[in-house]
């Protein structure tokens, strides 16, 4: 098995199941090894990682339940934001408070307004997260680290870098065709894209 792959499988194995601000497959828990196979290498993922530390201090300081619903995926600067607010003012709270972090180059929202704040299927998303992992870390046309995955209410939100239009292509068929997912949202950008130099510099 190829070394990135060992290193995918011990994160999926040492790490829970990634709910909450945690992150995605490529959260703050990921270690130089495996920062080191990913395509945006180890000092964008320590990037990463200080972006993400500074948005979840903000997001605990300024509003703890918000905090508490809403999931952070962060691949080269560019911040993808999902889970649930109660109102549009709050979910408008959360983007600015993404974007007081150093080194943010986009804030995607994907946040869902809903009176309630409750997630929905949490148990359901979990899963379906799982099984996507699962997918790509094993389909040997794909380099699975180099995605974040989220999914809330059956939606799958994912982030990161593909090779090739072909490879993102597998993904985006691969998570359309898990059981229970309802919708793919895809932010996830090509190798080349020009973005990608815009945002490490």
């Amino acid at each position: 098995m190829p070394k990135s792959k060992i290193a995918a499988l011990f994160l999926i194995l040492a790490l829970p199941l990634l709910g909450g601000c945690t992150g995605a497959v490529v959260g703050a828990g990921a270690g130089v090894g495996i920062a080191a196979n990913q395509e945006r290498g180890v000092e964008a993922a320590l990037i990463d990682t200080r972006i993400r530390t500074q948005i979840n201090y903000y997001l605990l300081n300024d509003d703890p339940v918000l905090h508490q619903a809403l999931n952070i995926g962060i691949y080269e600067g560019r911040v993808l934001l999902t889970g649930v607010a109660k109102s549009a003012a709050k979910r408008n709270q959360a983007v600015a408070t993404a974007w007081k972090a150093k080194g943010v180059a986009e804030v995607i929202n994907e946040i869902l307004v809903d009176g309630s704040g409750k997630t929905g299927s949490f148990p359901r998303d979990t899963w379906i997260t799982a099984q996507l992992r699962s997918k790509l870390l094993f389909d040997k046309k794909i380099i699975g680290i180099n995605y974040s995955i989220d999914a809330v209410r059956t939606t799958v939100y994912l982030l990161g870098v593909a090779q090739n239009r072909e490879e993102l292509d597998l993904v985006l068929n691969l998570a359309r065709n898990i059981q229970y997912v309802a919708r793919v949202v895809n932010h996830v950008i090509l190798k080349n894209d020009p973005r990608r130099k815009a945002a490490t510099k």
